[in-house]
């Protein structure tokens, strides 16, 4: 596990003690998984990686424990259409990244792009408007369903 993820993992489990929330192994396990991953990663993913795993939380168990994350400003909740959300970590300091989800196959992409920051900052100045938080989401296709 890489440094920043040890760090989120500590930090997230931190801030759901301080919050007064209980200890569980639901709880460590979907903390242990969202810290392994790249990008966003659905409550019926998460259930199947940790049956996969060897292990297992029901699924009433995950939303509780990502509703808690979520709360705490310590999961990105990313609403990717057709009614399904999907969590990453906030890592303090990771890079801002946006997503691209394949309305066929399901595919999360993200990626990062300097110059589409850059438009955000200026449509923010020019309205005079604080943008607190962002999140762009690009439904299409990806490169293998569209063969």
């Amino acid at each position: 596990m890489a440094a920043h993820a040890r760090a989120w993992s500590e930090l997230a489990e931190t801030r759901l003690a301080q919050a007064g929330f209980r200890r569980g192994g639901a709880r460590a396990a979907v903390i242990e998984l969202l810290d392994d991953q790249s990008c966003a990663l659905s409550a019926y993913e998460i259930e199947a990686k940790l049956h996969e795993n060897g292990g297992g939380a029901a699924r009433a168990s995950i939303y509780r424990v990502l509703d808690q994350l979520e709360s705490l400003g310590l999961v990105t909740k990313l609403e990717v259409g057709q009614g399904i959300a999907r969590y990453e970590p906030n890592r303090p300091g990771a890079e801002h990244h946006h997503h691209m989800v394949c309305a066929r196959c399901g595919e999360v992409i993200p990626f990062a792009d300097a110059e589409l920051e850059a438009t955000i900052d200026r449509v923010a100045e020019r309205v005079t408007f604080d943008v607190a938080e962002h999140e762009i989401v690009l439904h299409g296709a990806c490169a293998e369903c569209q063969r």
